[in-house]
């Protein structure tokens, strides 16, 4: 139904950044090495050994974690020594029925803290006296030396902080991860998510596509948030579909819904523009559009963790997100209208990697949405 095609044609918009944006938006710096962003969402995590292909990353966390005294692989730049930490770690959130989200979120804080290593002291280079795979600290409570250095202690009392604290499941992965750490650096974990997502699905079976805890793990529903911080941004059905052959320019989906309709933020970020397309005043959006009108009407872009963004087009008014609002994952960011480029109502959606909003960063949501747990297909 949209006839929207390409990137907002905005001449001169200037995107405006604040400090989080810049913790969100951060280049994987664990990814120098291994490749882009896209290889982790669109091709599994790239130069893995052989036996990574023995762990399944394509259920929804049936079956349970694997053990983490098997023979487990290096993962992109963690070696075996580091992944059976990342395995201990979220063996252990099983064990204590904690939903995968926080096996998630428990990875990517030891990932920012120790790169999965479980240090000991640090001597110069640390002034405080933080152990183990979270840098936790005895002055501070967490246990003996001795304790926190052993990474299921450590990692039992990292859940059992982050389970006290009310609404952990529905904050970013920064926010709940540093409502437990106190991180004098309280944006660095975001950067961590996605290769933490990844690690989880390989090490428990999909299990970051999935909600509930313990054994009593399934896929999520449409309009649930996965375990690894998505959810679809409409119910819809997928009516033109990304770069078909009848429309090779169209870089996103079209998710046809009624007028009105609630439009979610597919995951947590930074809202960097909220504008009409081409029309700084916005009247032009304040209409519907028509086939051949240029633009994407009233839209919305959001930056993810790890180089990700998503794009929202045709709302029916001015959005309801501001230009560096903060939004979590299900977040309501604006409603579905017909505006721009359009021949009825519907939401034009558009994933973008590698901090590239033009049409060379456009990935099938389809594909990507579904590797995230929170498929498109079927989604009333």
């Amino acid at each position: 139904m949209s006839d929207y095609e390409g990137a907002p044609r905005r001449p001169g918009l200037r995107i405006r950044r604040i400090a989080l944006a810049v913790a969100l938006t951060a280049t994987l710096t664990l990814l120098c090495c291994g490749g882009t962003v896209s290889a982790f969402f669109l091709g599994g995590l790239g130069g893995l050994d052989d036996n990574t292909m023995t762990l399944s990353a394509y259920g929804c966390g049936e079956g349970g974690p694997v053990s983490a005294d098997g023979n487990l692989p290096a993962i992109g730049p963690y070696g075996k020594v580091q992944v059976r930490n990342a395995a201990v770690i979220i063996n252990v959130g099983s064990k204590m029925n904690v939903p995968p989200r926080g096996w998630v979120v428990a990875v990517a804080t030891a990932m920012q803290e120790s790169r999965l290593s479980n240090l000991g002291f640090l001597g110069d280079r640390n002034d405080h006296d933080s152990l183990g795979l979270f840098q936790q600290r005895p002055s501070m409570g967490w246990g003996t030396p001795e304790q926190l250095q052993d990474p299921e202690y450590a990692a039992t009392k990292f859940y059992e902080k982050l389970i006290t604290v009310a609404g952990w499941e529905d904050m970013s992965l920064t926010a709940a991860a540093q409502a437990v750490q106190r991180s004098a650096y309280p944006d660095a974990y975001a950067k961590h998510e996605p290769i933490a997502t990844q690690i989880v699905n390989l090490l428990a079976n999909g299990a970051a596509r999935a909600i509930g805890s313990g054994t009593d793990l399934r896929c999520a529903a449409a309009g649930e948030v996965a375990a690894s911080g998505w959810t679809i941004p409409v119910k819809a059905m997928v009516g033109s579909g990304f770069r078909t052959p009848e429309r090779p320019d169209h870089d996103g989906v079209d998710l046809i819904v009624g007028r009105g309709a609630p439009i979610w933020a597919a995951s947590s970020g930074i809202v960097t523009i909220a504008a009409c397309d081409n029309d700084a005043s916005g009247r032009s959006c304040n209409v519907d559009g028509y086939p051949g009108k240029l633009g994407c009407g009233w839209f919305v872009e959001v930056q993810h963790a790890g180089n990700l963004m998503t794009r929202y087009c045709h709302m029916v008014e001015r959005p309801s997100a501001k230009v560096g609002d903060v939004v979590n994952a299900g977040q309501v960011i604006g409603r579905v209208g017909s505006s721009g480029n359009s021949s009825g109502p519907h939401l034009h959606f558009e994933v973008h990697v590698n901090n590239d909003r033009s049409s060379s960063g456009a990935v099938n949501p389809v594909s990507f949405m579904k590797d995230q747990g929170a498929s498109l297909d079927g989604g009333q």
